[in-house]
């Protein structure tokens, strides 16, 4: 048996808002593949392949990880694949390289039209197709939802069979940073952080969403590995690993204590990144949750969490206190 850890467990499939595409809960980010410490490209492509062939069929990727390389596997593995319907999301980097946008950034500036363009069809060639399933802006600021440039060019992208659906990349930590644009009816997605700690965009968010049938891809489900139950406070990241700043003094102790009195609520017979995932699944407004699966054993592990569903209502409760709101921080983007 080649999967002896999943020989039981099914991915389970939602509607992504208005789309039309039934997608698995559980997506594959791959991220973590184009320069992570200690990612290899052909134990990704082999991680990718699982997920595959045990029913995963969303796959985020974006241009920003390494250059297109993300988007190359993914397109490499959707050509192994041609009888299978996968559904690749990708986005477009800000021309002015900052994460995240802010306020005083001139739309201009960031998401010019002959950029936006230039990109599409630069990840439609790593994708090798001809139309993009989603594409996202990376980075938004809702002051940008008034722009003329910004309604034509999402209508040409669709109006010219470039891209199927469009939709947002919400800024860490401010979830309600993107309902202005929700309300123009351009946008059929919105790619958010939620977690266990992060619970905001249940607020405000998740029921316009909810409202204008808009889909919700919710990402960083394990607050960008703490909820993965193997850090500790010595945990420490190579320097060109994009944690290594994250998870920097200012964070790390802090983040820890808090997984700490997770671990101490949690059920016999649960790990800490079921609960975390499942968490998300809870929630109805969420169509998929990206995860990072670089390993097999990941895949398999996630894909049992689909299997089993959303959490128990008091399970549910007690989780509801660890919320922890935050403010975006120089080390946090």
């Amino acid at each position: 048996d080649l999967y002896p850890f999943v020989k039981d467990a099914i991915m389970k499939y939602r509607m992504l808002g208005r789309t039309g595409f039934e997608v698995s809960d559980i997506a594959h980010g791959l991220w973590g593949m184009s320069g992570w410490s200690g990612s290899n490209d052909q134990e990704s492509l082999a991680a990718v392949q699982l997920a595959v062939d045990l029913g995963c069929n969303f796959f985020d990727t974006a241009w920003a990880y390494g250059e297109g390389k993300s988007d190359g596997l993914l397109g490499e593995i959707m050509t192994r694949n041609p009888k299978k319907r996968l559904y690749a999301a990708s986005k477009i980097p800000p021309a002015n390289e900052r994460w995240p946008a802010l306020p005083e950034y001139k739309y201009g500036d960031v998401f010019p039209a002959r950029h936006v363009f230039q990109y599409a069809d630069l990840i439609r060639k790593q994708l090798r197709v001809d139309t993009i399933d989603l594409l996202q802006l990376h980075v938004w600021d809702d002051t940008w939802a008034i722009e003329p440039e910004f309604r034509s060019t999402v209508e040409k992208l669709k109006g010219d069979k470039t891209i199927r659906f469009f939709g947002l990349s919400i800024n860490r930590w401010q979830p309600e940073n993107g309902i202005k644009a929700l309300r123009t009816g351009l946008v059929d997605t919105v790619q958010v952080i939620y977690n266990i700690f992060d619970q905001a965009p249940e607020d405000e968010l998740f029921p316009i969403c909810q409202e204008l049938k808009v889909g919700v891809i919710a990402r960083v489900p394990l607050d960008e590995g703490s909820l993965g139950g193997k850090m500790t406070p010595e945990t420490t990241f190579p320097k060109g690993d994009w944690r290594s700043g994250y998870f920097g003094p200012e964070n790390l102790a802090k983040t820890m204590k808090r997984v700490d009195k997770l671990k101490e609520i949690l059920p016999a017979g649960m790990t800490l990144p079921e609960m975390a995932l499942r968490f998300i699944l809870s929630h109805p407004a969420v169509s998929t949750t990206i995860a990072g699966m670089r390993k097999p054993e990941h895949v398999q592990q996630n894909i049992a969490a689909s299997d089993a569903g959303p959490l128990d209502k008091n399970l549910l409760a007690e989780l509801k206190k660890h919320r922890w709101d935050r403010t975006p921080q120089r080390w946090s983007d």
